[in-house]
């Protein structure tokens, strides 16, 4: 018997949807998201009475190098689902293959791993501690869907492959050496 997540992979959409839905959700993730932490968390801040964190010049620096690097693994991740898994990170269109190549081999969840470090940087750039929790509890609540539902997701639709990959690959904390 197949099963929901087997027949909603199988489904082949073509490489103008997967951008087309990329496009779409784009302005979420690199415009909503910093915007809530950069631009609210700063409000929130002062309307607590929360000292901005850090020191200026060198808040904004970490906090940016933070960032790019975060947008840039995000970003390769996204690359290596579209190229590699003929699909996209997003559970509308999940990849068709199992992907273990590119950020894949450091670690199960480069993208996610990304998009934390990315918020993360805004919000030490931003100083401000309300986007910093923000961005902590996002991070917390996106961890436990990984844990919970995708791994089960993807050991279903991939069977003994991706089960072989989870044991051998990390989680999200990266193994730098890119050797399983």
């Amino acid at each position: 018997m197949i099963s929901r997540y087997e027949r909603w992979s199988r489904t082949e959409r073509s490489e103008r949807a997967q951008v087309a839905v990329m496009l779409l959700l784009a302005p979420v993730f690199l415009g909503m998201l910093p915007f809530v932490v950069a631009g609210i968390g700063p409000r929130l801040d002062r309307r607590f009475g929360l000292p901005p964190l850090g020191v200026a010049g060198a808040s904004r620096a970490f906090g940016g190098v933070l960032a790019v690097a975060g947008f840039a693994l995000g970003f390769w991740s996204v690359d290596t689902q579209l190229d590699r898994g003929r699909g996209t990170p997003l559970p509308v269109m999940p990849t068709r293959e199992l992907v273990t190549e590119g950020p894949f081999r450091y670690c199960r969840n480069p993208m996610t791993l990304g998009a934390i470090l990315a918020y993360l940087g805004i919000a030490v750039a931003a100083r401000t501690a309300a986007g910093l929790a923000f961005v902590l509890a996002l991070a917390a609540t996106l961890l436990v869907y990984l844990k919970r539902l995708e791994e089960q997701e993807l050991a279903e639709r991939f069977g003994e492959a991706y089960l072989a990959y989870r044991r051998t690959t990390p989680f999200i904390v990266p193994r730098l050496s890119g050797r399983r």
